[in-house]
């Protein structure tokens, strides 16, 4: 089985220097799939001159920082159209050990979508502010109460989608991007009758760069889980 991490970048060279060369190691049967958003520190080059020697590396370069949800988007298409069975998608950040993809797709033999979970078995979260903290458990408890899905941990970024979950979804259709982009995947994954199922994972502070959270994309997440439900009932989510 063919699988691709996705990974969207903006200013994440000192990452991908470490991150790619982890991957690609550990796992000689995965292709990783970088989207960046013209990073202005280099970081499209890089991989670009990486990946001449490597093909299990490739790239998509955008012309501008568009967002998160836009970039997995992206990815998903390009997993399609080239014919791959498995997504995972992750943080350029660290703050998703590499290692943790070998559970995932042990795990995804059984189900169609693995979410890496922070909060399935109590708090797995280091180095975040306590303010941080709590927004993301208390934004995760106020969208499973909205949407109904048993998921705990719905906005996290680490997982992995088997190819007929994409398939499934109308991509056309996915607009949002930070934690209301991992929320609306999820929402029409259960809709559609999908098997889901979380795996826990420990969640590090990010190593190099700065956080891409913002006021907009919190608001974001706390209308769209009211629109996915208000979708569901009249029938028009997908």
């Amino acid at each position: 089985m063919r699988s691709l991490v996705i990974i969207p970048t903006y200013n994440e060279i000192h990452n991908i220097k470490r991150l790619l060369p982890d991957i690609l190691s550990s796992f000689p049967a995965i292709d990783v799939l970088i989207v960046d958003d013209n990073s202005p520190d280099g970081t499209a080059g890089w991989v670009k001159e990486a990946a001449k020697s490597v093909p299990r590396i490739k790239i998509i370069e955008r012309p501008g920082k568009m967002g998160l949800g836009t970039a997995y988007v992206a990815g998903f298409r390009y997993m399609l159209e080239n014919e791959y069975d498995y997504a995972i998608q992750m943080d350029a950040d660290f703050s998703h050990d590499p290692q943790e993809i070998e559970t995932f797709l042990e795990t995804i033999k059984d189900y169609d979508l693995v979410i890496g979970s922070r909060y399935i078995y109590g708090v797995r979260v280091i180095n975040w502010p306590i303010r941080r903290l709590l927004l993301s458990y208390f934004a995760n408890l106020y969208s499973r109460f909205i949407t109904g899905m048993p998921i705990k941990d719905g906005t996290g970024g680490f997982k992995c989608f088997r190819r007929q979950v994409l398939q499934a979804i109308n991509l056309d259709k996915i607009h949002s991007n930070g934690y209301s982009f991992q929320i609306e995947m999820n929402y029409k994954a259960y809709k559609l009758g999908f098997k889901i199922r979380e795996v826990p994972i420990t969640f590090v502070d990010r190593v190099e760069g700065t956080s891409k959270m913002s006021k907009k994309i919190v608001r974001e997440a706390i209308t769209m889980v009211w629109k996915l439900r208000f979708k569901s009932i009249f029938g028009t989510l997908n």
